[in-house]
């Protein structure tokens, strides 16, 4: 089992940048393939990125590709969102999970989840 906390997202304005974490316990948080999902008011829950248990492969939906980017450090135990040209639409809560099987874009696919983190863009 893994408990996943995610850092205080914040406010930026449009252009921006902001770096998202989330943080694991247990020990064995190399075994966990990692993803970030996002919900903004109103809609569904939407996968943003997704790592490996290697970190050696991604994946990200085509809403952030070129401006987001996901990474981890098995050591400490963390797991990343790097968010650059930020955009009003991409004010959501934003959570971290954690899957046993495979990278999939799918929220019912991961096990864990985190508490969320409230980005905002102004525009």
């Amino acid at each position: 089992q893994v408990q996943l906390v995610e850092s205080r997202g914040g406010l930026v304005q449009a252009g921006g940048s902001l770096r998202l974490s989330c943080a694991a316990s247990g020990r064995t948080f190399s075994g966990y393939i990692m993803g970030w999902f996002r919900q903004a008011p109103g809609k569904e829950r939407e996968f943003v990125a997704a790592i490996s248990r290697s970190g050696g492969s991604t994946n990200y939906a085509n809403s952030v590709k070129g401006r987001f980017t996901i990474s981890r450090d098995n050591v400490k135990n963390m797991v990343f969102l790097q968010m650059n040209s930020l955009k009003p639409e991409d004010t959501a809560v934003y959570y971290c999970a954690a899957s046993t099987g495979w990278m999939t874009v799918s929220t019912q696919d991961y096990d864990y989840w985190g508490q969320g983190t409230q980005v905002t863009v102004s525009s």
